[in-house]
């Protein structure tokens, strides 16, 4: 992470340590629940398939060992 970044990212941090103000965290805390995005709303549909197929076989118990994994993918890891 670039050290500017860093620096203001403590400067808020000590900002926010002292702050009494409850109308200004009641402000940040609204700006942070508006601007949190969730991740699921940002993949594609065959992504999501994907991940709903993988949760449909492990409620089925149909799941590999990760010895089994590992050998699959081992040339990417």
């Amino acid at each position: 992470m670039k050290s500017h970044i860093l620096n203001e990212k403590l400067e808020l941090i000590q900002w926010l340590s002292t702050l009494e103000d409850t109308s200004i965290i009641k402000k940040l805390m609204q700006f942070k629940k508006e601007e949190t995005k969730d991740w699921w709303n940002s993949i594609s549909e065959e992504e999501k398939k994907s991940i709903g197929k993988g949760i449909s076989e492990a409620d089925q118990n149909d799941v590999k060992p990760h010895s089994e994994a590992r050998k699959l993918y081992e040339k990417w890891l």
